[in-house]
């Protein structure tokens, strides 16, 4: 089981490149998971305790909207990341991620890899570095859509 994990992270463009060990280190905080269409991956206040490397179907990043329910923020697709929050305290999740479809990814227990990166500095600075551009990208997202909301107007 751990070998096939180690297959899918090492296949995954997170790890993409880094040296082999890297995929069976990552693949000893995983297992494989499954979400039906419209659960929640993670809900915004709970704890941050896990990474989602997403290898199947589409989540829809949402936040809450004062008023007027959910608005989506992003949607991910098969390669991409879901859940960023465990990186930094308070270890909240900081939006919603919701299945649009059916949804197959391998979780990464966070406390699990953050142990894992502290304990060899090399990697953990391989892991950061591949996860800041992510984060930058979902903010500028976030920007995008907040500026499509409210338009260029008043607030400069």
């Amino acid at each position: 089981m751990t070998e096939e994990l180690a297959e899918l992270v090492a296949r995954h463009p997170l790890f993409a490149g880094l040296p082999t060990d890297v995929a069976s280190l990552v693949a000893g905080c995983a297992h494989n998971a499954a979400f039906g269409t419209g659960e929640l991956l993670l809900a915004e206040g709970e704890p941050a305790e896990a990474l989602y490397l997403l290898r199947r179907g589409r989540v829809a990043l949402e936040i809450r909207k004062p008023g007027s329910g959910q608005l989506v923020v992003e949607t991910l697709r098969p390669g991409e990341l879901v859940g960023l929050s465990w990186l930094f305290p308070p270890h909240r999740w900081r939006t919603d991620a919701r299945a649009m479809e059916p949804v197959g990814v391998v979780s990464v227990d966070a406390a699990c890899l953050l142990a894992k990166a502290e304990a060899d500095p090399a990697f953990g600075f391989a892991l950061m570095k591949r996860l800041l551009p992510v984060l930058l990208s979902r903010l500028q997202a976030t920007r995008v859509r907040l500026l499509d909301l409210y338009g260029d107007g008043a607030h400069r």
